[in-house]
């Protein structure tokens, strides 16, 4: 791994768990794929995805897409994504120009949060 890089990596982690999490009542959990498109590749976007939802206990994946955007499946409280998929879109070393969002069906099975290749 290059020295920029793994600096950048440490800048993400060190941002991503200092985010203020929201205290949510408990609700429905839920499965939405979400599509952030703009430039998100090469900023640290999945890894600030990854321990955001880490942190919050979410399951799913997240992962590069070949047209430059970033795929993620987060299952967990509603209101627990929607301020994901904010935070994410509100990132300013990013520029998100847009978000795609889809229900799907819950995994049971599903343990844990990564990031898929």
């Amino acid at each position: 791994m290059s020295v920029l890089k793994k600096l950048r990596n440490d800048y993400v982690i060190w941002h991503a768990n200092r985010v203020k999490l929201p205290e949510c009542t408990p609700g429905n959990i839920v499965r939405t794929k979400a599509v952030f498109s703009g430039k998100v590749q090469k900023v640290g976007f999945r890894l600030e995805i990854y321990c955001i939802a880490r942190r919050m206990n979410l399951t799913g994946w997240v992962r590069n897409l070949q047209d430059g955007s970033v795929e993620a499946e987060f299952q967990g409280e509603a209101s627990q994504i929607d301020f994901l998929v904010h935070c994410m879109r509100s990132l300013k070393r990013a520029s998100v120009q847009k978000v795609t969002v889809a229900d799907l069906p819950i995994k049971e099975e599903e343990e844990s949060f990564v990031i898929a290749e």
